[in-house]
């Protein structure tokens, strides 16, 4: 090693007088690096990784120092940082370099996953937290627990503990005791990790699964050894939390989305639950996925990877398929003695039966499980909608009831509530109605809501507590004793010691979403339902299509979400549909596209790309996604009514966003008045 490389190595940031800042614009042809000269007085305070002001364009913006230059890169002279916000060196080179990762994945601007990786500082919190933490006690490696019960459990165990980097799908066992459970493993594979001096991060998709998980991690190595960090928490609470990671307090971060981010230091594990869950899509630019976040963490530091969950996703799918993932399973007959009877009501002898009472809401075979199973436990009622009466339909032709006003879905809020708009509130005056399809006058239920349902059994089994879990209102938890739980998909509340019986109601409702994961959504829902119920116990499917077999019912049925995600693979490979092809999304007005289409040929497109489109677009196939920013001059934007599909290979995928990323830079650049908005992946229009 040279004198000169060892100058280089040893000199302090001080005697750099260059910094290479990344200012928090969203505009796409600022998405790169900056220049700017350190004034003496900030020399020390303006490390990589710094917040600071700095001027641009006229304005005074955020940013990050990312590098100390010896001599800048631009000719000319260099303009001086305003101010250095904190010394704090907030953006680590690990989080830079995936946050740099993920928006080149989504075709982003490295300014929009900064927004949501980087906490907004809190100085108070700055100044109370101690800089370095209390010395604590080596974790001793645990025993398997939980993983004693998956033939390659403790294999897997063994390699985290020796610093390797397995990646596995988990396909985790239902009905188990608290100390057996999906949070004990996942707080037992933490913990392997921690113990070997290497840090975790554990994403869950909400808050009643970080509680979960906070407990079991909490019994397992004590307090004090883990923090959480969740969207729910405050601005203090949050970017403390988020410090005692950077300052090496603590080496485990469990939390929803943004906690894939977290600064951890020397990180070995990374791990997420149900990766189905759209809970784990961001819906805010560039709308990435936290399962390809921590993928892309986990292959860039060699940390261990955990995907876990009661189904499998058809991207897990596709890495189990070409080996990069290796499937953790329990054998069959663990599998059979764990999970409940589940059964279909309407089939076998229920029509001979019970009649046309086997194919109501609450069919006579659910009603006899659950009179059973009341006897020594709460019973669970899954029903895919909350509301009341949350969807009309023509009585005659069943043709779905649309507002005159603004084409949203008609509903009744409650008992004796007239018929009105979800969306923007017209009333349906009694009589008004008209089908537009047949002319009938008659209004019939399409679906039946929670609240409704909650009328109905409440009827059905007089003096039984009955407890409703739904948006508004989410139950975390309820006892052992005997009642009725009522709950949306995602807000099943855990019952001590298990339910002792499970209804699945209107599973058509769950097999007819307008998207093309339907049958793996019902199934991932059922399956989170019915894992709930002691081991052994019976769930009841209601309201499932007759005289036709389908693939979902029979997965559950089997318990065997990998034969159906294995299945919907191979459709999709043979139909050129994601996943087996990476799917880039342009939304805009039909003139927007078409020019954006221009560019991109100019641009080159990857070999094999097939461009689908223009074509309209439902007005509400994009509710609830963030639109692009548009300066306060510009002119008012068309109507993003169309828009075009991009396929091409998933090996080529950088490529495709490169070029994706490349128009996005020239129509930002150029100031086009109409806006082309770009997903990857979108989950939401398939």
């Amino acid at each position: 090693m040279g004198d000169d490389e060892t100058d280089d190595k040893t000199q302090r940031p001080a005697d750099r007088p260059v910094a290479a800042v990344v200012v928090e614009t969203p505009l796409a042809h600022l998405d790169r690096v900056f220049e700017y000269a350190v004034p003496e007085e900030l020399h020390g305070d303006a490390v990589p990784g710094a917040r600071v002001r700095v001027p641009f364009a006229g304005r005074e913006l955020d940013g990050y120092v990312v590098e100390r230059r010896d001599h800048p890169e631009h000719d000319g002279r260099l303009t001086p940082l305003r101010r250095v916000v904190s010394a704090e060196a907030v953006l680590t080179p690990e989080v830079l370099a995936l946050c740099r990762a993920v928006a080149d994945r989504y075709a982003g601007t490295l300014s929009d996953v900064l927004r949501l990786a980087v906490p907004r500082r809190h100085a108070t919190a700055e100044r109370n937290l101690a800089l370095e933490g209390p010395p604590q006690e080596p974790v001793t490696e645990p025993a398997p627990g939980p993983w004693a019960a998956y033939p390659a459990g403790p294999a897997w165990l063994r390699r985290v503990a020796s610093g390797e980097g397995p990646a596995a799908a988990w396909s985790a066992l239902p009905g188990r005791r608290p100390d057996e459970d999906w949070p004990a493993a996942l707080a037992v594979a933490a913990a392997t990790a921690l113990s070997a001096g290497r840090g975790s991060v554990v994403v869950v998709p909400d808050h009643r699964d970080v509680d979960r998980l906070d407990a079991a991690l909490t019994t397992l190595l004590g307090k004090g050894r883990h923090v959480r960090l969740t969207a729910d928490q405050g601005p203090q609470a949050r970017y403390t939390a988020w410090l005692k990671v950077l300052r090496g307090h603590v080496r485990v971060v469990i939390g929803t989305r943004a906690a894939a981010f977290a600064p951890v230091h020397d990180i070995g594990l990374v791990a997420w639950w149900d990766d189905g869950d759209d809970l784990l899509a961001e819906q805010r630019a560039p709308y990435h996925h936290t399962g390809v976040v921590l993928e892309l963490r986990a292959a860039a530091t060699g940390a261990a990877l955990l995907a876990g969950g009661f189904g499998r996703s058809l991207r897990l799918q596709v890495g189990v398929e070409d080996g990069t993932l290796v499937p953790v399973e329990a054998e069959p007959a663990t599998l059979r003695a764990a999970v409940p009877r589940v059964t279909v009501a309407g089939e076998g002898l229920d029509e001979e039966r019970d009649g046309p009472a086997a194919r109501a809401h609450l069919p006579s075979r659910a009603w006899r499980v659950a009179k059973d199973a009341l006897v020594d436990g709460p019973v669970l009622v899954q029903v895919p909608r909350r509301g009341y009466l949350p969807s009309l339909s023509c009585a005659e032709c069943r043709t779905p009831v649309r507002c005159t006003r603004c084409q949203g879905p008609v509903s009744v809020s409650g008992s004796g509530a007239p018929p009105s708009c979800r969306w923007c509130g017209l009333a349906v005056a009694p009589g008004s109605f008209d089908c537009q399809n047949c002319g009938s006058r008659r209004l019939r239920s399409a679906v039946t809501g929670a609240r409704r349902t909650a009328e109905e059994i409440g009827r059905a089994f007089p003096g039984t507590p009955v407890h409703t879990s739904g948006s508004g209102e989410v139950l975390a938890r309820v006892g052992s004793e005997p009642a009725l739980v009522i709950a949306t998909p995602g807000a099943e509340p855990v019952a001590e010691g298990g339910y002792t019986a499970v209804l699945l109601l209107d599973a058509w409702a769950s097999l007819d979403l307008p998207v093309l994961d339907a049958p793996l959504e019902a199934v991932r829902r059922w399956l989170a339902a019915a894992a709930l119920a002691r081991s052994g116990r019976a769930a009841v499917l209601c309201g499932a299509p007759e005289a036709v077999a389908l693939p979902a019912v029979e997965a559950l049925v089997r318990w065997d979400p990998a034969w159906l995600a294995e299945r919907e693979l191979a459709e999709r490979a043979e139909l050129g549909l994601p996943p087996a092809l990476r799917v880039a999304q342009l939304t805009g007005s039909r003139r927007a596209l078409e020019g954006a289409l221009a560019q991109l040929e100019q641009q080159g497109l990857p070999p094999g790309a097939q461009v689908l489109g223009p074509v309209p677009v439902s007005p509400t196939a994009h509710r609830g996604v963030t639109p692009a920013p548009r300066e306060a001059d510009a002119p008012p934007r068309a109507a993003a009514d169309h828009h075009v599909l991009v396929r091409a290979l998933p090996v080529a995928t950088l490529e495709l966003t490169r070029a994706l990323i490349a128009l996005k830079a020239v129509r930002s650049a150029r100031k086009e008045a109409e806006v082309v908005t770009v997903r990857v992946d979108p989950l939401d229009m398939f």
